[in-house]
């Protein structure tokens, strides 16, 4: 009988971000795993019983020692394997995780100055109170350190390899057929570009909390101590840990700023994933060449010649697993029951596999970016293959004179669809039917010395946008 993979100790991993691809997430784990939850629980709480006892909200009580502060202050600091271990023993006993974050605090205050303050914490507090904060803390580390720091590095490269090549000349193709040549960097630029605007609006992303009671009205609050404007100890705490106050909520914070975030995010995601189909195709016109290096390992099986364009495959399809998570998040964590119901604590378990997919498919393209060659020859050789695309060029041309009282102008639009529509045209060709056109001598010259190559218009000076406006998120 075969072995039972579910018995082997340490365990097995059961989705790839914690196998395969641990290496590549990794960071991750100091931010959205449940042991970042828990860390995050313990400094809200130790940091809401400074506030209250350094803050005097609680009349009759003393503030704080800096060596008291310093003492609740490692307590999330210190959690580590130990930590963990002792925590989940305790969640074992009490069936629920914020209540054993609440006992392991009060364990460290024992034999301490504070021990006959332990009562203050988690006071006046529900679960949400202080899980909601938690993750409003772990998302923005997540985001803010580990994830638009690796899409600002794309869109760097993004921006590197549009500077050096904004005047290598590419054929077009819209629908997928010939059309108006551009240069490889203008189009690189485009990317960078809209990256760019994500990234500032991921980055300005306001991200909301809250920490008001059982409903959101302070009642155990107002009862308790009812000279203490609880409003204004709720807003100056929430700012304190940097965070934007939310006044109205029912017992949960209402995750419209996790619905906005991951919105954004997944816009990113799928921007970057048209970035990954573009190059994959860029690739299989022979527009970049991949060094094998970059790329890492074997490129077939079985034909040993294939550098296969596998970190932009892999890059698409793990921006198409997080978009759908994301979109699941957002779509689920702006509806709850009345004044609570648990489905946003399940769901918002799975933030961490959605930014690690993203996170994998982002590192991914740095790789796959960073193993690319430009071609410049076979695109020059593509460009010289489809000389009819100079037939928008020449009718543009005519129209204006036309319109500008040149006879012999008539129906430019037709006479260059009956040359070029559905066939290639040579340069000769090409210059035989301008010839034919009776244009005036210096519009005839220009459009005779006009190649493939050099209709790009603007191209590349328009690269230059992204000196004006950056590259990255200005963080």
């Amino acid at each position: 009988m075969a072995h039972s993979f579910a018995d082997i100790t340490p365990p097995i991993a059961l989705t790839p971000l914690d196998g395969r691809y641990r290496d590549q997430v990794a960071p991750l784990v100091d931010h959205l795993s449940e042991a970042a939850l828990n860390r995050a629980r313990l400094v809200v709480e130790t940091e809401w019983m400074i506030h209250l006892l350094d803050g005097g909200a609680i009349p009759g009580l003393r503030g704080l020692t800096d060596q008291e502060r310093a003492l609740l202050r490692a307590i999330p600091e210190d959690f580590g394997a130990e930590g963990i271990a002792e925590h989940a023993a305790i969640e074992r006993e009490t069936v629920h995780d914020v209540k054993a974050v609440e006992y392991y605090i009060k364990r460290r205050l024992a034999g301490t100055s504070l021990e006959s303050l332990a009562e203050i914490v988690h006071i006046y507090c529900t679960s949400e109170d202080v899980n909601n904060l938690a993750y409003a803390l772990m998302v923005r580390g997540a985001v803010h350190e580990v994830w638009l720091p690796a899409l600002d590095e794309v869109i760097a490269q993004l921006g590197e390899l549009a500077r050096e090549s904004a005047e290598v000349p590419m054929l077009s193709r819209t629908h997928g057929q010939p059309a108006t040549p551009t240069t490889l960097g203008k189009e690189l630029a485009v990317f960078a570009h809209r990256l760019t605007r994500q990234a500032r609006r991921v980055e300005s992303d306001e991200i909301l909390g809250k920490i008001n009671g059982a409903t959101g009205t302070y009642a155990a609050h107002a009862v308790s101590v009812p000279g203490t404007d609880w409003q204004e100890v709720s807003r100056t705490f929430v700012e304190h840990l940097g965070l934007t106050w939310n006044p109205l909520t029912t017992q949960i914070e209402s995750h419209d700023w996790q619905a906005e975030l991951y919105a954004d995010m997944a816009r990113a995601g799928r921007i970057l994933h048209n970035l990954a189909t573009d190059i994959w195709t860029y690739i299989s016109l022979g527009s970049f060449r991949q060094r094998l290096s970059a790329q890492g390992g074997t490129g077939s099986s079985t034909m040993p010649h294939k550098v296969n364009p596998i970190r932009f495959e892999n890059a698409e399809a793990n921006l198409e697993i997080s978009g759908a998570l994301f979109d699941v998040l957002g779509q689920t964590l702006v509806t709850s029951r009345l004044q609570r119901d648990l489905t946003d604590s399940t769901t918002q378990r799975n933030v961490g596999p959605a930014v690690g997919h993203s996170l994998l498919a982002i590192r991914n393209l740095q790789k796959g970016l960073a193993g690319l060659d430009v071609d410049a020859e076979a695109m020059a050789e593509d460009l010289e293959g489809n000389w009819e695309v100079l037939g928008e060029a020449v009718q543009s041309v005519m129209r204006t004179l036309g319109v500008q009282g040149t006879t012999g102008m008539d129906n430019p639009y037709e006479r260059l669809k009956d040359l070029t529509r559905g066939q290639r045209v040579d340069g000769p060709a090409m210059r035989e039917f301008i010839g034919s056109l009776g244009l005036p001598e210096a519009e005839e010259q220009r459009l005779l010395a006009l190649t493939p190559q050099t209709y790009v218009g603007y191209a590349a000076s328009l690269v230059s946008h992204l000196e004006a406006g950056g590259t990255g998120s200005g963080r």
